[in-house]
Formats: structure tokens, sequence, C-alpha cells
């Protein structure tokens, strides 16, 4: 027995693991839309103008970028606690 009980099956957690990320990835494309919806659209009309357009186009790519700024800063801070922790440990 390992040391945190029994063994999950390969494929669930390889099934669970891809069902997290849709479902965060889903949240993400809420989120930005929300955000993005309310700074941009003034009036929502049968047509996007170009001001609007690009409005859209700049909050998306800046939505995704703060996004992956904070993801690889979080995975940074946890590397970081886990090389500490395990230091500490020896």
């Amino acid at each position: 027995m390992d040391s945190q009980g029994v063994t999950a099956d390969p494929q669930l957690q390889h099934f669970i693991e891809i069902e997290s990320q849709k479902q965060r990835f889903q949240q993400l494309v809420h989120q930005m839309t929300e955000v993005c919806w309310e700074k941009c659209m003034d009036k929502p009309g049968p047509k996007l103008d170009s001001r609007t357009e690009v409005c859209f186009v700049n909050c998306v790519e800046r939505f995704i970028d703060t996004s992956q700024f904070i993801l690889n800063r979080l995975e940074q801070t946890q590397r970081s606690k886990g090389s500490f922790t395990e230091t500490m440990s020896d």
C-alpha cells in the first residue's frame, strides 16, 4: 500500500483531470465574457462598430495575459513552497 492508501484508477484520474480543466476553461470564458461585455458594450445593436470590436479584442487579450500571469505566479509560489518544505524535512 502506498502512503495515500488505495491507488485510484489512472484512467479515472485522467478523466477527472480533463473534466476539471474543461470546467476551469468554461469558468474563465464566462468570466472574460462578463468583464469584457461590461467594459466594451455600450448599446447592443445589430453590428459591432470598429471601436467596440477593438475594445473586445484588447479586453480579451489583456484578460488572457493577466490570467496566464496569475497562473504562472501561483505555480512559482507552489514550487518555491515545495522546495522549501523538502529542504526543511531533510
